[in-house]
This record gives structure tokens, C-alpha cells and sequence, in this order.
């Protein structure tokens, strides 16, 4: 799987985890360079409490595209390490 943004591979691998129809990419398959942390968290009932990355590709920003689950639950232990993107981040085979 690959993840794109703004012309530029953000993640690619072929061991995503498929929560939900969301992939998450182990983050050593996500160019880091292309992540900023932000202050965003949001609450799963079942997944937990999530934190988010800012892309930035080429100067242009995409506020929370990406997320992931620092001390996932036990019901989705295997997303931790993970990250998933959204808002117009294209995921393709």
C-alpha cells in the first residue's frame, strides 16, 4: 500500500493493518520527514485516545492528516506503532 500527498510518497508497505477501512502503516514505513506533531487529540470508545501529525509536502500544509494511537486498548494493540491518514491523503495499492 502507499499513501500520497501533494505529489509525494508519504508511507509505503505491504504490512498495513486494516482498522475500520482505515490502513495504518508501521510508522518505519512513513517518511518522517513530511510529519509534524500536533496538539490535536481525539477519543475512540474502543480504540482510545488518538494524537495527530500536520503533513507538510512542498511548503503546503494538511492540518491532522495523519493520526495515530501512542497506548492503543488492548482490542487494537495491533495499530500501536501504526499511523493511518485521511483529508485527501490518497491510499492505493
Amino acid at each position: 500500500m502507499k499513501a500520497m500527498w501533494n505529489e509525494a510518497v508519504i508511507a509505503e508497505s505491504d504490512n498495513t493493518v486494516v482498522v475500520e477501512g482505515n490502513h495504518y502503516f508501521p510508522l518505519e514505513s512513513v517518511n518522517k520527514e513530511y510529519l509534524r506533531e500536533s496538539k490535536t487529540h481525539t477519543t475512540c470508545p474502543w480504540k482510545g485516545v488518538a494524537s495527530y501529525y500536520t503533513l507538510e509536502v512542498n511548503g503546503v500544509d494538511n492540518k491532522d492528516a495523519a493520526w495515530y494511537y501512542p497506548d492503543p486498548s488492548e482490542a487494537a494493540k495491533e495499530i500501536k506503532g501504526h499511523v493511518a491518514f485521511w483529508r485527501g491523503v490518497e491510499v492505493s495499492e
